[in-house]
């Protein structure tokens, strides 16, 4: 392993998850654009908008919060309602992409797991759903490794390229929310066991 991908490894926290997940290659323009993807489904562009467009606006519910209390309030019970659209929009996603499968993911990348191979240095857009808070992400990556495995898989690492400031903090609060979980759930189950 290089130094560089040792150095990489420390600085962004990593956890094992369960996420929808779909990859395909990009184009050579797809590749160097430094634009947002575009999927074909309009469910998921939407999906996808909603969550960026929420986390935009929460410095100014923030703000807003300060100065009226009960108009904070009610936009906060209207987040809600649209945070639960965007669930169902996110169960009809999850028919159309792949079963939940095991990933390690960072705000800097992701390792998969999966029948065919794909070169180092290869360009591709990673479409994923993570749940439960339904947030649909497509974001483009490089591959930095595939290795075959005795199984006849391909361990595969990416790192995220053009990823937006607001991408990165959005997955970087998912990535901690995930953390909190499954502190918790270890936790719980270490005080079920010693009891």
């Amino acid at each position: 392993m290089s130094t560089l991908d040792e150095e990489d490894r420390r600085e962004y926290y990593r956890i094992d998850d369960r996420i929808a997940l779909e990859i395909s290659p990009l184009s050579a323009a797809e590749a160097l654009g430094s634009d947002l993807l575009q999927d074909d489904s309009p469910l998921f562009n939407l999906l996808s908008e909603l969550h960026l467009s929420e986390f935009e606006s929460q410095h100014l519910l923030r703000q807003l919060s300060d100065k009226d209390r009960v108009l904070a309030a009610f936009l906060k019970a209207q987040n809600k309602r649209i945070d639960l659209l965007s669930a169902v929009v996110a169960q009809t996603l999850l028919g159309q992409l792949s079963a939940p499968q095991p990933v390690v993911l960072s705000e800097g990348g992701l390792e998969f797991h999966q029948q065919q191979p794909i070169a180092a240095g290869s360009r591709v857009a990673i479409k994923m759903v993570l749940m439960p808070q339904a947030l649909g992400l497509l974001l483009r990556a490089r591959v930095t490794h595939c290795d075959r495995e005795a199984d006849g898989q391909h361990a595969i690492g990416t790192e995220f390229v053009d990823i937006t400031d607001a991408q990165r903090q959005l997955l970087a609060r998912y990535i901690l929310q995930r953390q909190a979980q499954q502190r918790r759930q270890a936790l719980e189950q270490n005080t079920s066991n010693a009891s």
